[in-house]
């Protein structure tokens, strides 16, 4: 009787050669069933496949060849079981393991290694070489495990092991000299180190590549012999011919460096790499408001400024770029394509040049009656979309006057319904009805919505007004009309230079409120370390609070020294001088950002309103005095809607309403 002692478990395991009648038993190796001869602990019901039960402690696997690989009879990871390297599905049992962290299935293990050794005689026994012609459905997702490239129109062999292979890579050889890298062989390896491919500077992170561990060098399968010639006339009206020399060059098409294989344009003079031959010509970006095109070079001897559009670091005019002529936009060409989501690609110039003619899209009222003594404008009456009266220009400005579209204070001449309260700003009045907003992944215009009650997906604050609503998408997204008007870059009168906008930029405290800038948007300076929340940019310059009855002004810093001037008049609590703040200059008062702002200072006050929880219509209201909300009892400090009815004395915070609904007529009441 043979026993073997494995290192995997405790009692000894009994060979049989026989397969159980009884009952199905599974390897707890690979765990498959088993069907010849195992090794067999009965009484705890732990079985070894016999292939497994032999499988080697250490094995030298040829696709990686830095590191022996180790047998565990489970995960060396505390964070869970680790994913195979050759079929991308878990390793629930036992692996062989690599200290860079590269994984296989036992059987893997063992098959990969007569992939290696090209033993058809065995794999073709596995399983049939495949034609892809009649394929399935299933078939046009699957990539070959070797290049990741598709099945479809090639010969396959597929085993019932969750990978597929075309036969051309089954063939590949496993060792190869490359003009490219002359000093040492390139192996066929896993990408282990996820190196980039030196010829098209992608980086394949699964599969097979040709490698030199020793000096970093990795080809990708489908690479080591690119084409002599390549021609696209749709980006290029010549062809570009391949120059495989170990040479840097710097790539007319992109501005970044290239090592090794270029593509010449001998006509322009041009050095690029392969993948950038393909470049789309014409794509819209999020970014900007217009199409941009490629350029191998920019010369405009009136463009302002060569920072890019998007990291706002220095474009290299003499090398590739999009770049739009008309407004002097300029972006890296990486920067540009990083995230497909970002861009599209438009087909022809004929496309580019309608899509620039739009510009202003859509006005969003008609003058009705103009009248003038003289040249001078004394009075325009215009019929604006979102309301059913005519609207007069006037300059008798109120106090406490809120616009209709965008919530805030009116200071200068507007628009405004003699009929009923209701006003617009003369820039909110020419908002067009469709715009493109910057920095949405939706390209379309979004569509102007009056009367909304809404949280904006930019800068998340409650709103009432006007919003920009994406039509062609199911997204839901409302956009303020501050958020679609913000320009990148940003010109704050808080700070002497122009401020860009960054998705994230970590480690600075903000100059308006001073908390951290780590994980979220901000406007920040390329000269220096001044940083503003984006949420922080848009407070307003003029706001009003009950506290006071003056309008109050942003103020950026405070030059008054004395230690005991730094305290907030509202909370009373310590003030920074070095961030923003409110002040009345004829009360001498001053105050935090949010004791002025509060959590809704874009919700217009004596707007009225009607909700699920009242059965009377309801204005939106901050009162001097704080009655306690009916809801939750707590006092009403910030925004509250009180009860129209005199004989009502409901009154509640905001938060604790739910379904908001704004009725058109308007209330003077706006205590």
């Amino acid at each position: 009787m043979e026993v073997l002692r494995h290192f995997s478990h405790e009692h000894p395991l009994i060979f049989n050669e026989e397969r159980s009648h009884e009952s199905e038993v599974y390897c707890s190796a690979c765990g498959e069933l088993v069907l010849g001869p195992r090794f067999s602990c009965m009484d705890c019901g732990f079985h070894l496949d016999k292939n497994c039960a032999e499988a080697p402690d250490v094995m030298n696997h040829p696709f990686h060849r830095k590191h022996n690989l180790e047998l565990k009879a489970s995960s060396p990871y505390d964070d869970g079981s680790p994913l195979c390297g050759f079929c991308n599905n878990i390793c629930w049992n036992f692996l062989y393991h690599c200290s860079c962290n590269l994984d296989f299935h036992i059987k893997c293990a063992f098959l990969s290694y007569k992939v290696l050794k090209n033993d058809f005689r065995e794999l073709q026994h596995l399983v049939p070489i495949i034609s892809s012609e009649g394929h399935s459905r299933e078939l046009e997702k699957a990539q070959c495990f070797a290049c990741q490239k598709s099945l479809l129109d090639s010969v396959y062999i597929s085993p019932d092991y969750g990978f597929h292979l075309h036969k051309k890579c089954l063939e590949l050889p496993l060792e190869i000299n490359h003009p490219c890298h002359r000093h040492h062989s390139l192996f066929l390896q896993f990408n282990s180190d996820h190196l980039p491919c030196q010829i098209c500077q992608e980086t394949q992170h699964e599969g097979l590549v040709y490698c030199c561990s020793i000096c970093k060098f990795v080809l990708h399968t489908g690479c080591v012999s690119p084409p002599p010639i390549i021609e696209d006339p749709s980006t290029h009206k010549h062809p570009f011919t391949r120059c495989l020399k170990n040479l840097s060059f710097n790539c007319d098409a992109c501005g970044t460096l290239g090592n090794y294989v270029s593509y010449n344009c001998l006509t322009c003079s041009l050095m690029v790499h392969k993948k950038c031959i393909t470049l789309p010509r014409f794509i819209k970006s999020i970014w900007h408001d217009h199409p941009i095109s490629h350029n191998y070079f920019v010369v405009d001897n009136e463009c302002t400024t060569r920072d890019c559009g998007f990291c706002h670091e220095d474009v290299n005019m003499e090398s590739g770029s999009y770049y739009c002529s008309k407004c002097k936009f300029i972006i890296h060409v990486n920067c540009a394509l990083q995230d497909a989501r970002w861009y599209y690609k438009i087909e022809s110039k004929d496309k580019v040049n309608a899509m620039s003619a739009v510009g202003a899209l859509d006005p969003s009222f008609v003058v009705i009656k103009t009248t003038k003594i003289g040249e001078e404008i004394i009075n325009v009456e215009i019929k604006h979309f979102s309301h059913q009266h005519n609207l007069l220009l006037s300059n008798e400005v109120k106090d406490r006057m809120y616009c209709d579209g965008c919530s805030q204070l009116i200071l200068t001449s507007f628009y405004g319904c003699l009929e009923c309260d209701f006003f617009l700003h003369k820039y909110c009045a020419k908002l067009p009805e469709k715009k493109q907003v910057i920095s949405l992944y939706h390209q379309d215009p979004l569509s102007l919505i009056p009367h909304c009650i809404f949280k904006c997906a930019l800068c998340r604050f409650m709103r009432s007004g006007f919003a920009y609503k994406c039509e062609v998408y199911m997204c839901n997204d409302l956009i303020c009309v501050r958020c679609a008007e913000i320009h990148l870059p940003y010109k704050s009168r808080g700070h002497k230079h122009p401020i860009h906008f960054y998705p994230q930029l970590n480690g600075l405290s903000c100059n308006a409120c001073g908390g951290s800038t780590d994980g979220v948007s901000i406007y920040g300076c390329k000269t220096c370390s001044f940083a503003v929340h984006y949420q922080c940019i848009l407070a307003p310059q003029i706001a009003w609070h009950k506290w006071d009855k003056h309008f109050l002004t942003l103020r950026y810093h405070e030059d008054n020294d004395y230690s005991e001037y730094h305290c907030c008049d509202i909370c009373e609590e310590k003030r920074s001088p070095n961030t923003w703040f409110y002040h009345c200059a004829i009360c001498d008062n001053s105050a935090h950002l949010h004791c002025v702002l509060g959590d809704y200072p874009f919700i217009k006050r004596g707007r009225t309103f009607m909700t699920n929880d009242h059965q009377h219509t309801l204005i939106s209201v901050q009162k001097a005095h704080h009655p306690k909300c009916c809801k939750c009892g707590e006092p009403c400090f910030d925004l509250a809607l009180e009860c129209l009815e005199e004989e009502c004395k409901y009154i509640s915070h905001w938060r604790c309403n739910s379904n908001y609904k704004i009725l058109w007529k308007e209330s003077k009441n706006l205590v």
